[in-house]
């Protein structure tokens, strides 16, 4: 069976890492893979992504045995092909991406499940920063979100101790959306995403650019930038949708146009 296993439903797609005996790490297989799936979902007929993993781990983070493997790609491929691009597709897809944390979190893996628009844990599930335990530094974007997410302090101690935190502690510190029950992490993530996937598409994507821009704009600019896609977002079909069923008094029925 392939590494990354597909289902698409309701305009859904859940893309499942899917190397459980390694407990899902990645290896160039996989990662080139996940990239392939992430491109195909830039179709309109996707609205919404899911990802997570099978087994009992979402993600261990880097298949280490390809790591010091001589005829493997070696580090600065594995980061410029592997990770990099992986990260960059997730905050380009101009719709929302959820991660769905069923287990471990660890390395390159945790730092994955932070670069979703919006990371949903089970209770079992656990998040380590495992890099320095191994002599390396973080990445996967972990060095640029984590910070963001939890603050200075917390992200230093996590990253240099490789301290491993639950899911209750990852949400209380903000890492994280929110924790679910075990068996309800995989029906609560679809039903999430099912419920983005009949929003405005468009407006979704437009949010995550203003995100995007909040970190790096002065407010001026920030401004400026909110104007530029509030100009899009109206143009859109969906907004006139939404406009005349608040008029009319019923649900809007948007397209993602």
């Amino acid at each position: 069976m392939s590494s990354i296993v597909v289902d698409i439903k309701d305009q859904v797609a859940l893309l499942t890492l899917h190397r459980p005996d390694k407990f899902n790490a990645f290896n160039r297989e996989m990662a080139l893979r996940l990239q392939q799936e992430l491109d195909a979902c830039q179709t309109s007929s996707i609205r919404a992504v899911i990802i997570t993993g099978s087994g009992k781990a979402f993600c261990a983070g880097q298949d280490l045995g390809e790591v010091v493997d001589p005829e493997g790609p070696g580090m600065a491929r594995i980061l410029k092909e592997h990770y990099n691009p992986i990260v960059t597709r997730i905050r380009q897809l101009n719709k929302p991406v959820i991660a769905a944390v069923n287990g471990v979190a660890a390395g390159a893996g945790a730092n994955l499940a932070l670069c979703a628009d919006i990371t949903i844990a089970g209770q079992s599930a656990s998040f380590i920063q495992a890099f320095s335990k191994i002599g390396l530094v973080p990445d996967t974007g972990g060095s640029y979100f984590l910070p963001r997410l939890i603050g200075w302090q917390r992200a230093t101690a996590l990253m240099m101790t490789g301290e491993k935190i639950t899911a209750t502690e990852a949400a209380a510190m903000g890492m994280i959306w929110k924790v679910v029950p075990d068996t309800e992490l995989l029906q609560q993530a679809t039903t999430l995403g099912q419920q983005l996937a009949t929003m405005p598409t468009t407006a979704l994507g437009l949010i995550k650019q203003q995100l995007k821009g909040s970190f790096e704009n002065t407010l001026d600019e920030q401004l400026q930038l909110e104007d530029k896609l509030q100009q899009k977002a109206a143009g859109t079909a969906d907004f006139k949708e939404g406009v005349q069923a608040f008029l009319e008094k019923r649900t809007p029925r948007f397209t993602g146009e």
